[in-house]
């Protein structure tokens, strides 16, 4: 049985993982921001919003194995548009939030036999497309975070990014509320349909186990070969 932290818990990926972790008997402490959750029996709730100065980690347990950074942001406009407040808003809440919390939780996670972090990225690092510069920006900055500490925590902590596609999450909602939309992405998909939380919700899930001891410093791509089959 292993304590695992999940970021953003209360719903879309980090709520699937949730479920997933629960379910092969581990402990799992959550956090929610919005929207509160009822914990149960191996699933704690805590509120913890990212953007604030200091919070509170007195829930956590004195080990914790695995670390999941799911809060993130679609923001999508033309260049000239953004703001450099939207950059850099956008960049603490998905970067440096994500820094913070791995540097508070480093001392629970290096008393871990095996420690896994996984952090999220997007597609749209990798592919490049229009009126993406925000998020790409702050999740390329995440991709660079990931490869770094692998290589810094090497060999006691792993740490590796899942980069999804368009995935059908309250996120994404808005481009994803008609059908006509729907069908667009469906077409532009290699696997014709559109990923579900728990399609990156699995993945999270090896990447924490100790079946994957021997990845760090990846970022994989779950989504459907959108990036590489044309």
């Amino acid at each position: 049985m292993k304590n695992y932290l999940i970021v953003g818990g209360s719903s879309g990926i980090g709520r699937a993982l949730v479920e997933i972790l629960e379910e092969t008997g581990n402990n799992v402490y959550a956090t929610y921001c919005k929207n509160p959750v009822s914990s149960q029996a191996r699933v704690s709730y805590h509120y913890l919003d990212v953007k604030d100065e200091t919070y509170d980690l007195s829930f956590l347990p004195s080990i914790i194995d695995g670390l999941v950074f799911c809060p993130g942001s679609i923001q999508l406009k033309p260049f000239h548009r953004i703001k450099v407040k939207d950059f850099v808003g956008d960049y603490q809440f998905q970067v440096v939030a994500a820094c913070k919390l791995i540097q508070q939780t480093l001392p629970l996670l290096k008393l871990s036999e095996q420690a896994s972090i996984v952090l999220l990225s997007t597609v749209a690092v990798q592919m490049g497309f229009p009126f993406h510069a925000q998020i790409s920006a702050s999740k390329g900055a995440i991709e660079g975070l990931t490869r770094s500490l692998a290589a810094e925590f090497a060999p006691q902590i792993r740490v590796n990014a899942i980069a999804p596609s368009l995935t059908n999450t309250k996120l994404a909602e808005r481009l994803l509320n008609t059908e006509t939309k729907k069908e667009i992405q469906v077409q532009n998909n290699p696997m014709k349909k559109i990923g579900e939380a728990k399609d990156i919700a699995q993945m999270a899930a090896m990447l924490l186990s100790k079946e994957s001891s021997w990845i760090t410093g990846q970022i994989i791509h779950v989504d459907g070969g959108f990036s590489c089959i044309k």
